[in-house]
């Protein structure tokens, strides 16, 4: 058996991964009703808290190895406080255990749980497309296997200025939804029989999401039903990652594509792309913040 840890922004999680399945626990940090966003003391506090109940519901055993998500990317600065609460529990579980730790990023956990989750975890032997969208996160990125880090990611295409799970968050509580919003936006875009005409701001393959804020704000103010202020926000993300990823292919060639990240659970934005392109879409437990792809990554670092 093998364990991973992720302490991200917004989830703390815990998984196992025995070369076949994996399972897992995680728990939703709480944000105030009306507020954006939690501060990193805050989130280490909550992750604090959580761990010792997840890992509880999980029975652990001896593992064979750890890993643990300690950065959300692979590139030099990438830095978040919230990490060390999953990076200091594994320390401690390969210390006491005398087992490997492995420390990779977010992102790769991601990716990896995609992977898993459609049954491609043979896309690590080759190049392909992954797209990672999220409230921190709105890239495109070209995949290649590693020697070091399993796969590398690098980023070739994303938002110049708001990411898409912000542009969601933001759209969601200026309707009064619980933050994040995702998934309470996606249930009322569903609503609305409105079809929406949407131009994607793109600068090359990159896009650009500041005007979706505006644009909600002036719905608002005219007294738009709500669940239309929600399809036309879910549609303007949509269109703009479909912009994305045709540029990209255009660019670098018809690769395997993959999405991962909590935005890639969107029903719209699943519709939209498999509507023109053929597409690998993770089921929402393993989109959303998670440890499977993390578990994972140790299982292949201990059995390179």
């Amino acid at each position: 058996m093998y364990i991973g840890f992720d302490t991200s922004n917004y989830t703390t999680s815990v998984a196992t991964y025995d070369g076949t399945k994996v399972t897992q626990a995680k728990k939703l940090l709480t944000v105030k009703p009306g507020e954006r966003g939690l501060r990193q003391s805050d989130a280490v506090f909550q992750h604090t808290v959580n761990m010792p109940m997840l890992c509880t519901q999980l029975e652990l055993s001896v593992p064979k190895a750890v890993g643990v998500s300690n950065r959300p990317r692979n590139v030099d600065g990438s830095y978040m406080p919230c990490f060390l609460v999953g990076e200091n529990a594994a320390a401690v579980l390969s210390s006491v255990n005398s087992v490997p730790l492995y420390k990779t990023s977010h992102q790769v956990g991601h990716i990896l749980a995609a992977l898993y989750s459609v049954n491609r975890l043979d896309l690590i032997n080759q190049r392909f497309i992954a797209f990672h969208l999220s409230g921190g996160t709105t890239e495109a990125l070209i995949v290649e296997p590693d020697d070091e880090e399993i796969i590398k990611a690098s980023v070739v295409a994303s938002s110049t200025d708001l990411k898409a799970g912000q542009a969601i968050d933001r759209t969601g509580v200026m309707l009064g939804l619980s933050f994040p919003c995702g998934r309470e936006l996606d249930l009322l875009s569903q609503k609305s029989n409105r079809c929406f005409k949407v131009k994607p701001a793109m600068l090359g393959i990159n896009c650009s999401l500041s005007g979706v804020e505006n644009k909600v704000k002036n719905m608002i103010d005219k007294n738009e039903p709500a669940e239309d202020v929600a399809r036309f926000a879910l549609t303007y993300v949509a269109q703009s990652v479909n912009a994305m990823l045709r540029g990209v292919i255009e660019k670098y060639g018809n690769l395997p594509v993959v999405f991962s990240g909590g935005v890639a659970s969107n029903t719209l934005l699943r519709k939209t792309i498999n509507d023109n392109f053929d597409a690998y879409f993770a089921d929402s437990e393993f989109s959303l913040d998670n440890a499977a792809g993390i578990a994972i990554y140790a299982y292949l670092k201990d059995n390179e």
